[in-house]
């Protein structure tokens, strides 16, 4: 098969998963989550097997745990978050006014001194404007998803249905596997291999460290911002973690939430709000210095501004589906991004008509390196 045929081939392969997964978007939820799941978890249904357990017997003790952990932290936290949530809403208006009033307070006497009274209450005008508008759309946002019957339909199919689908999957994944090995293009099989090995690695590596770093920072920051008396603490801890998953979004979203918060509860103390502020840095500092070099690494070898820029370009075209597929169709695009630039190097466009002597070089770069 030519060069040719073959970029038409795997283009038109590219389309037809895109128009997919736009007409699918709405049901691929539970499926994309199960497919998730049974891929984190089928290194430890592989080490049950090998301690002697049949696969069925192995997958169903790990969703059976799987499933009693969930129930058990839902059955703790979600009267706790669902109390707060609501409170959260109820107030957002008029928190957010009192936060405008005092950063006013603060501010109009230093504009007043750049550029007069008339500038002051253009900015106050604005300031105004921009809360208010900020305020109602995130109020109506949060009212949705507390009351929207298809957010709750959603749920209830995420719930119910991941783990049955996920049972199957896990029972039959090296079967699939074998199977998919199997349709593999004999010329380019281990070609192709080796790539779907850098990929597994980057994939499962950044999928299982960093959920683990979602949930430790969740907890401290709910933990933390709970001791230290802030409204809804949990709620934004909560909120904090999972958004971590996104790199320095959750750090800066918690932030913001938090500090205002307490700024508005304790005001005029700026004790609690500093003790906030701090609570955040230790968890920078934590996950910085600790959890993600320890957890992650590089094992996706994205930087991360490519990674905030799929999350945001899959979420925009895909919805909450964009945002599950973001970081494994980053990895997948950045290993097949670097395979491309090898071949580059190695190939007459970029050495001219003299190839062998440049796979030559690139053979004593490696073994130098």
């Amino acid at each position: 098969m030519s060069l040719q045929r073959q970029m038409t081939f795997w283009a038109l392969a590219l389309v037809i998963l895109i128009v997919s997964l736009l007409v699918l978007q709405d049901v691929l939820l539970p499926f994309i989550a199960a497919f998730a799941l049974a891929y984190l978890l089928d290194p430890l249904a592989d080490r049950l097997e090998r301690m002697g357990m049949s696969r069925l017997a192995a997958t169903i003790v790990i969703l059976c745990f799987f499933l009693l952990l969930f129930i058990a932290g839902l059955v703790l936290l979600a009267p706790l978050l669902s109390q707060q949530f609501a409170g959260l809403v109820a107030r957002l208006p008029a928190d957010a006014a009192k936060l405008q009033a005092l950063v006013m307070e603060r501010g109009a006497p230093m504009l007043e001194k750049l550029g007069g009274s008339k500038l002051a209450e253009d900015a106050q005008s604005s300031l105004g404007t921009l809360v208010a508008d900020a305020t109602k759309w995130v109020a109506g946002l949060l009212q949705s998803l507390w009351s929207g019957g298809t957010a709750i339909v959603g749920l209830f199919s995420l719930l119910v249905l991941t783990p049955v689908i996920a049972f199957y999957l896990l029972i039959d994944w090296d079967r699939m596997v074998r199977t998919v090995d199997g349709w593999l293009p004999l010329d380019h099989r281990e070609t192709i291999r080796g790539l779907l090995r850098e990929m597994d690695t980057s994939i499962s590596g950044f999928l299982r460290g960093q959920a683990l770093v979602c949930v430790l920072l969740g907890g401290f920051y709910a933990v933390g911002l709970t001791l230290a008396g802030v409204n809804f603490g949990a709620l934004i801890g909560i909120i904090s973690g999972f958004l971590s998953f996104i790199p320095y979004v959750g750090s800066l979203t918690g932030l913001v939430l938090s500090v205002g918060v307490a700024t508005v509860q304790f005001w005029p103390d700026w004790v609690m709000p500093a003790v906030t502020l701090s609570i955040f840095l230790a968890g920078q500092f934590l996950e910085g210095n600790i959890l993600q070099p320890k957890l992650v690494g590089d094992s996706i070898g994205v930087h991360p501004v490519w990674l905030m820029f799929a999350l945001l370009a899959f979420g925009s075209l895909f919805g909450f589906v964009g945002l599950l597929l973001a970081v494994p169709l980053a990895a997948i695009i950045g290993v097949l991004a670097r395979f491309a630039l090898r071949q580059y190097l190695q190939s007459q466009f970029y050495h001219g008509g003299d190839v062998a002597r440049a796979a030559a070089i690139h053979t004593q770069d490696d073994v130098a390196r």
